[in-house]
């Protein structure tokens, strides 16, 4: 038994399709249906139950699925252990780089074992895609994130700040109180240039934002930096890397918060999970 071949038959369980396997797999599909048909034949069961329109995994193909994700694992572990790694670490995360990024690169590099991280910008739905293809070793996500094809981890807490120009109302308060800001002033990026985090705002207003979101991060700042009645919510750490004079940044009374998470391959060994939330944490 090949452990590709472990690999071929979780990739087509997760998918639940042939052709889109072959693509995560970055291989032709007959190679995919010769590997998954020998598995079958060496283990003598039916792991998958196909049709021409669709592909079920069977009662024996859930408790292999179970088993092989182990097995993938623990190979991975032994490559660890043997002192196989390799030459960078890839981390998928969105443009800015922040202290605490700055910071646990630091750590990784300096770890029992030194890792050499890059950095690579994507945004948040192509970063869970890389990870769970293999194209990323992990990505950086503020907000929830659910997904049976990845791990993810809570590895830190930042809170969330009002965003407003100088000409604002409020610009000379040290906290601003959510129900002090009006509804109609709000300005959000739209909600596909990062669900997770949109989602995380969205559950701290008071109400819901009667303005339509529209355009990415940039565009709203640059849209609240002109008008004096507009203003946003932005995780704190994330404008550290462009602040301007044109906005200010304010605590929220009461104060809120969103979590950061550590996107990882099922694969992963937990002592390189362990190793990256340790990098990332507060």
């Amino acid at each position: 038994m090949e452990l590709r071949a472990l690999q071929y038959f979780v990739t087509v369980a997760e998918e639940l399709h042939f052709g889109r396997a072959a693509e995560r797999l970055n291989i032709v599909q007959p190679a995919v249906s010769q590997q998954i048909a020998r598995l079958e034949r060496e283990l003598g069961v039916r792991l998958l139950d196909r049709t021409s329109r669709r592909v079920r995994v069977t009662p024996a193909g859930e408790r292999v699925l179970a088993a092989a994700r182990e097995t993938l694992a623990a190979a991975a572990r032994v490559r660890v252990v043997a002192g196989e790694r390799a030459a960078t670490l890839r981390i998928g995360l969105a443009t800015c780089v922040t202290p605490r990024v700055a910071r646990a690169l630091e750590r990784l590099r300096d770890s029992d074992r030194p890792a050499d991280p890059t950095l690579i910008d994507l945004p948040v739905t192509a970063r869970i895609d890389a990870v769970r293809d293999g194209g990323l070793d992990l990505a950086l996500v503020r907000g929830a994130v659910t997904s049976t094809a990845a791990r993810v981890v809570r590895a830190w807490s930042e809170p969330l700040h009002v965003v407003l120009s100088p000409g604002h109302p409020l610009a000379g308060k040290p906290t601003v109180s959510l129900h002090d800001l009006d509804p109609h002033g709000l300005r959000l990026p739209a909600p596909a240039t990062d669900p997770p985090l949109h989602d995380a705002i969205l559950a701290v207003l008071p109400v819901a934002p009667p303005r339509p979101p529209a355009g990415d991060l940039l565009h709203v700042l640059f849209e609240v930096s002109q008008d004096p009645d507009a203003w946003t919510l932005v995780p704190a750490e994330q404008l550290d890397a462009s602040r301007t004079d044109r906005l200010l940044q304010i605590p929220l009374d009461p104060p809120a918060s969103i979590d950061g998470h550590i996107v990882t391959s099922l694969a992963t060994p937990e002592t390189c999970v362990a190793s990256y939330v340790a990098a990332f944490e507060d």
